[in-house]
């Protein structure tokens, strides 16, 4: 017997899958390109989905109109080219009740892979030209023989690479499982377990392999997700708390003497969620432990009031607060609002930006030397040198992601560790917000204050163009203002899309004469498109035509349209930021869909037009167009999700939230042996993950 041939004989998990009956080195090499090294790879390569044959129809059942499943022997194909040049793939299945022709328009490459004598399981719709038919929305090539699929097997169907279909891969897993499964030790807690009712690891990985129903295997699934996401949480908040241990900050007492005025003073009365957030935050400065807290919600949930709350709570213990916004227009806005509702306070905001006179940025500056309570509201001009803090204590970075990090530290690095408030505007749901910002606490405002006024969203037709732009024009004629939004700034040979450089020109010279129209768009120069907003803003301009630019803006309260043009090519979340231009006076206001889509996207459009809660656009959003990579690059601690969605699994999420914190709480560093399994699993699966346990 050759050496080592006995020790390759015994299966283990890290064997090198080369050794595993059934592969050998040219298989070997096909399953590296999926990842697969080792036979615990092997065991962890899921299927991406399920068919269940036991919903197989007979061919002689179907009728044109129906949606069937079938599986039946290829028994001739062939290549049918058509009058306008478009090849359809086309073959004749046969079971023992009938025969079916099943075609792919535009497939003609599929003569190369399905042979006559082939399995094949097909699910679509049957039409009938020229006699029934089915066009195939999925298939699945069972190879020469039906493996007993017609006795209801659910099959399992694994990712597959060029050489290596799905088939040979589930047989290669069919035939180790017996022997790879007892191999696996369970490294989660039994309380966990039973708090997120998900089944053992030998257990969940037997239903993903050999379900007997998809429900099954979804089960099964959910185990092995639901570790993804209890991983990635607890890297987070170990990697939040190591931070945090790091990072003393200031322990502000809760005075009540500004924050209980302004209440007081309030023309409104503060939502659940506001007056949630805010005990949050409190808690937050209250302790020794520096504030990382990401405040987010839809358009117009009140943002701005609550981060106010917490710069008077600072402002009361003797430190100064400011509040950073990305644009002029934005910090002059939130210094007129800020001002109006500081008034029966006697307090008045500092104003800090680039525009400000010589004479202005010198009187900001002695107050902002001085150790005494002020709040400033500014631009990136608070990080320029010449900004010199005495004591500041918080900051409040609005729309966060207009910032890079080295700009958020700058301002941060002003005081000696300040509290941080970061605030967005863009919706996320909370289960995702919890794993995206891991390393962020987060408040959620998610129900707006009272008196909003609704916004009537409709789509209408390109034959509607006339009718639609006259709506606008009577808008004007009545005082109020409008945006006209274009997905592109001119117009291309490639694309047949309205631009809005040239649709500038007619509809000023055409349904709008007489208006006064302005165009702005990412080519304007920064300070010529804040000439054209303040302008706006003023109302000195009627019809604004724009390109996205004005997605994240100031309020307009007499802006009462927003028209869109081509609204297939934007995101519901981007349509949402700018249906959220208007609906902020006290007029009724409207945003409008202007132009012929497909079918799916209307499906997707009438989402945007049904609801006007950013958190489910952003839910739908994220579904339709997917989660790709979460966190765009490998860092420490954070991983794209291989099984786990947050968005799909969002009680799931929740619930990997929750036993993160108890894991946590019992033992922070995971050092006992009832945890060592789980360190290993995540120092295995997660670069660096043992340096944040401080292991090894």
């Amino acid at each position: 017997m050759p050496a080592g041939t006995e020790a390759r004989s015994k299966v283990y998990l890290d064997m090198p899958v080369t050794y595993l009956k059934g592969v050998g080195p040219a298989r070997a090499e096909s399953l590296r390109r999926l990842g697969i090294i080792t036979a615990r790879d092997l065991l962890f390569h899921i299927p991406r989905r399920y068919e269940d044959a036991s919903t197989i129809s007979p061919i002689a059942s179907l009728e044109p109109g129906m949606d069937g499943t079938i599986i039946g022997r290829v028994i001739s194909k062939g290549i049918i080219p058509t009058r306008r040049g478009l090849r359809i793939f086309q073959a004749v299945l046969k079971d023992d009740s009938g025969m079916i022709e099943a075609s792919w328009p535009g497939q003609p490459f599929l003569d190369r892979t399905i042979e006559k004598g082939d399995m094949m399981l097909l699910t679509g719709p049957v039409k009938f030209f020229h006699g029934r038919q089915l066009q195939p929305r999925e298939y699945i090539h069972l190879g020469k023989d039906d493996q007993g699929v017609n006795g209801g097997r659910v099959l399992a169907v694994y990712p597959a690479t060029e050489g290596l279909s799905f088939k040979v891969i589930r047989g290669v897993i069919d035939a180790h499982l017996d022997t790879l499964l007892p191999l696996l030790n369970e490294y989660l807690p039994a309380d966990i377990l039973s708090l997120a009712d998900v089944p053992p690891l030998r257990e969940a990985m037997r239903m993903v392999h050999r379900p007997v129903s998809i429900a099954e295997g979804n089960l099964g699934r959910s185990r092995l997700a639901f570790e993804e996401l209890l991983f990635v949480h607890i890297l987070h908040r170990r990697a939040n708390a190591l931070v945090r241990e790091k990072r003393r900050g200031i322990a502000f007492e809760n005075r009540r003497k500004l924050t209980s005025a302004l209440k007081k003073a309030l023309p409104f009365t503060l939502t659940n969620a506001q007056t949630g957030a805010l005990r949050e935050i409190v808690a937050d400065m209250t302790s020794d432990r520096k504030m990382h807290r990401l405040l987010q919600g839809d358009v117009g949930s009140g943002k701005t009031i609550v981060a106010l709350f917490a710069a008077l709570l600072a402002m009361e213990n003797g430190y100064q607060a400011a509040i950073m916004a990305p644009t002029e227009l934005l910090a002059e806005q939130h210094a007129r609002t800020i001002a109006r509702l500081l008034a029966p306070l006697e307090i008045e905001p500092i104003l800090v930006t680039a525009s400000l006179s010589s004479a202005e940025r010198k009187s900001a500056a002695v107050t902002l030397a001085r150790a005494e309570p002020a709040l400033v509201v500014g631009t990136h001009a608070l990080i320029q040198e010449a900004a010199v803090f005495g004591k500041l204590g918080f900051v409040t970075i609005d729309e966060q992601h207009r910032f890079g990090v080295d700009q958020r530290a700058a301002i941060a690095a002003k005081g000696d560790s300040p509290d941080i408030l970061l605030m967005s505007a863009t919706p996320i749901p909370r289960s995702l917000a919890l794993t995206l910002y891991g390393d962020l606490d987060v408040s959620t405002l998610d129900e707006r204050p009272a008196g909003r006024q609704p916004i009537s969203t409709v789509m209408r037709p390109e034959s509607a163009r006339e009718r639609v732009l006259q709506f606008v024009a009577r808008e004007t004629e009545k005082g109020r203002q409008a945006y006209v939004v274009y997905p592109v700034i001119e117009e291309s040979e490639k694309t047949d899309l309205k631009a809005a450089t040239t649709m500038y020109e007619q509809l000023s010279a055409g349904p709008f004469a007489g208006r006064v129209v302005a165009l702005i768009h990412g080519r304007v120069p920064a300070d010529e498109r804040e000439k054209i907003m303040r302008a706006f803003r003023d109302g000195k301009i009627d019809i604004l035509v724009s390109t996205t630019v004005i997605e994240v803006g100031i309020d307009v309260a007499n802006a009462t349209v927003m028209l869109i043009e081509h609204p297939e090519r934007f995101g519901l979340s981007q349509l949402h930021q700018l249906r959220g231009r208007v609906g902020r006076g006290a007029e009724a206001s409207y945003c409008i869909l202007l132009g012929d889509v497909g079918e799916e996207a209307a499906e997707r459009l009438r989402i945007f037009t049904d609801t006007d809660d950013g958190f489910e656009i952003a839910r739908a959003d994220l579904r339709l167009r997917g989660m790709g990579n979460l966190f765009g690059q490998e860092q420490s601690g954070e991983a794209t999700f291989r099984i786990a969605d947050p968005i799909r699994d969002e009680s799931l999420n929740l619930k990997a939230r929750d036993s993160a914190e108890l894991l946590l709480a019992r033992d922070p560093e995971l050092s006992s042996r009832e945890n060592a399994g789980i360190r290993k699993i995540m120092g295995a699966r997660y670069a660096r993950a043992l340096e944040l346990f401080r292991v090894g």
